[in-house]
């Protein structure tokens, strides 16, 4: 058993964002729809951050704007983070996750206008689904080609009006070259093959 799926990382990982959404409700008095004030404190707002509020940066990940927004997120963590945890260790899975958020969060910080709230863990689960692809074809020796066109048209099916597609492209590309990275620095799995010989007679 790998080191994550001894410590279940992705269950933590969901229950920290419960917790943090039921903390902006509470503390917004809105449990269906997050309260703005909450978004603009600890979701991504470039203007803040470029004033000196960096923190926006982490905490953004684990803001939601709403019920069916935590719903959504929760269950893509649920289905590709149970399939990291048998793919990579505890120290690689959380820096896929974070590093692929973060990676999100910065493009968003270029490319994003500044006074637009950016919020949501959708980066860091984009770069847990990456990586976890393009890990399972190259360990496989096979070709990543199939593996990249997956990817991008998920993140194309996932586009749309009010959706920060920076922070998608950006998780997804981190995902993508972290798990590169481990497929290839990690020493295959040792392989039989077993070869049978026969001959026949007249």
């Amino acid at each position: 058993m790998s080191t994550s799926q001894k410590y279940r990382p992705t269950f933590v990982l969901i229950s920290l964002n419960i917790l943090f959404y039921l903390y902006t409700s509470v503390a917004g008095g809105n449990f269906l729809n997050t309260n703005f004030n909450m978004i603009v404190t600890y979701g991504q707002v470039n203007f803040e951050v470029l004033q000196g509020a960096y923190w926006q940066l982490l905490t953004s990940m684990f803001v939601h704007a709403n019920i069916a927004h935590i719903a959504g997120n929760v269950l893509f963590l649920l289905i590709f983070g149970l399939r990291s945890e048998e793919m990579f260790s505890l120290p690689e899975y959380l820096a896929i996750y974070f590093l692929g958020g973060l990676t999100g969060n910065l493009l968003s910080l270029l490319l994003l206008q500044p006074d637009i709230p950016s919020v949501g863990a959708s980066g860091a689960i984009f770069a847990l689904f990456g990586a976890a692809t393009i890990y399972a074809r190259r360990s496989l020796s096979q070709s990543i080609i199939g593996a990249l066109i997956y990817a991008f048209f998920l993140l194309f099916l996932s586009s749309g009006p009010g959706v920060n597609n920076f922070a998608h492209i950006g998780g997804l590309v981190a995902g993508l070259v972290i798990g590169y990275i481990v497929a290839i620095r990690r020493k295959p799995e040792t392989r039989y093959t077993i070869r049978y010989s026969y001959s026949t007679s007249f």
